[in-house]
């Protein structure tokens, strides 16, 4: 997916995600788990979105894939759909959606504003 993103728009996107962060640590963490392994099973940022936010992930799914590491990773999403505050984390993606998964993503990891700036294409 291709993004276009301000550099005020993704500083409000890591301002919010710090935010989540403070105020809901363990939901962080088990969306930085989900970030890793998506990053670490070479899937696209769409299809975990697309998980997370209840939105048709087909387009995004992965091919060539054993059907067993799409359950186990579909598991491991459904552990932090599964938490009572998951709806702020939506809230928060939904907020900047204009930054895109991949983005989100990445400023979540670490990853600064100024890094990401412009126009990029995101695979993974």
């Amino acid at each position: 997916m291709i993004t276009l993103s301000s550099h005020s728009e993704l500083k409000e996107a890591k301002a919010a995600l710090e935010n989540l962060e403070r105020t809901f640590p363990s939901l962080y963490e088990k969306w930085v788990h989900i970030i890793n392994l998506t990053r670490a099973l070479q899937f696209k940022y769409q299809y975990m979105g697309s998980l997370i936010m209840n939105e048709d992930c087909r387009r995004y799914s992965p091919e060539f894939v054993h059907e067993s590491v799409i359950q186990l990773y579909k598991s491991e999403v459904e552990k932090l759909l599964a938490d009572t505050n998951i709806g702020a984390l939506r809230e928060t993606i939904a907020r900047c959606h204009n930054a895109g998964y991949a983005k989100l993503s990445l400023l979540s990891i670490g990853r600064t504003p100024e890094s990401l700036v412009g126009t990029s294409a995101i695979i993974n």
